[in-house]
């Protein structure tokens, strides 16, 4: 199922952002600019987990009439 592999390339730059953030206290000099991507990284996992939850999956529990 398609959803499945977007999902876990979401699992994955969730992970992605997890280091960068965690690399930022070890780089003082670039933390600034590490949280910033990690923040853009983690927004973007978002949306697309967003995306697949509201295109994707099928809706169960939910009437169409109403």
């Amino acid at each position: 199922m398609p959803s499945t592999a977007i999902l876990q390339e979401v699992q994955r730059l969730y992970g992605v952002s997890d280091r960068l953030d965690s690399m930022s206290e070890l780089h003082p000099l670039i933390s600034e600019a590490l949280l910033v991507i990690s923040g853009s990284v983690r927004n973007t996992a978002t949306l697309l987990e967003v995306l697949v939850a509201t295109k994707m999956l099928p809706l169960t529990g939910v009437d169409p009439a109403n």
